[in-house]
């Protein structure tokens, strides 16, 4: 579960005090190859869908070839909540293979109290939270909501439903990547990290509202996880 889930990887960026929000769409799908060490493991759906200011992301990843006939059960992730003026706030996510899976998580966000309640392994935390804080789903579509002209580095909380960390990332403007969707201009961000952690890499694309296109992973043990968009549908909100 964590080798396939470390790559739905959270960011929390928060936007400029002064800066307007922008309009959010009224639904997207969006798919994704999954590569460890080059090899495909993996493709991941995901569908995300706002409706009277509440919004609902569904993520499954699903293994494929012989990765398949060990593990048959997807993985879904799901995140719910609402349209804030700073963009997407959390209020319930979770992550399982079936309803009897042992190493389910889940994250319940309490914003009068300040206050996150997660569930793993048997075990209930209660946190305190900022502001800005989101989910590993939820925080690949707050970027919708992001001012990249008046920011070089992301700093924000993000939970796994397990835990609640706080990231840093440097963010270059500008780099040109080959993907499946054709040759896109991306916002390049990178995770800073000590050198016993993992390192990571994310490439959002302002030409498809700060979607992620491609993401890197490489673990402690020197794997290298990758992610790649294969499909992307954009249905704008109505006037």
């Amino acid at each position: 579960m964590r080798m396939l889930a470390i790559l739905l990887l959270a960011l929390a960026p928060m936007l400029p005090a002064h800066a307007a929000l922008p309009s959010a769409p009224q639904t997207i799908a969006i798919s994704y190859n999954l590569f460890r060490n080059g090899l495909h493991i993996a493709t991941m759906s995901e569908s995300f869908d706002l409706k009277d200011g509440e919004y609902h992301l569904v993520s499954e990843t699903r293994a494929v070839g012989v990765f398949a006939l060990v593990q048959k059960q997807s993985l879904l992730f799901t995140s719910r909540g609402r349209l804030s003026e700073t963009g997407l706030q959390p209020r319930h996510f979770e992550g399982k293979r079936g309803e009897s899976d042992p190493r389910q998580v889940r994250g319940d966000f309490d914003w009068e109290s300040g206050s996150l309640t997660i569930s793993h392994d048997g075990k209930t935390d209660i946190l305190s939270i900022a502001p800005s804080t989101q989910d590993r789903l939820s925080v690949l579509y707050q970027f919708m909501f992001l001012a990249p002209d008046r920011l070089q580095r992301l700093e924000f909380d993000m939970t796994n439903g397990r835990k609640l960390d706080r990231y840093r990332y440097t963010v270059t403007p500008n780099v040109e990547i080959d993907t499946p969707l054709g040759r896109i201009t991306t916002l390049h961000l990178v995770k800073q990290h000590r050198p016993d952690e993992s390192a990571t890499e994310v490439w959002l694309s302002p030409q498809h509202r700060f979607l992620p296109v491609r993401v890197m992973v490489r673990e402690e043990d020197g794997a290298r996880y990758e992610q790649f968009i294969t499909r992307l549908e954009i249905q704008e909100a109505r006037p």
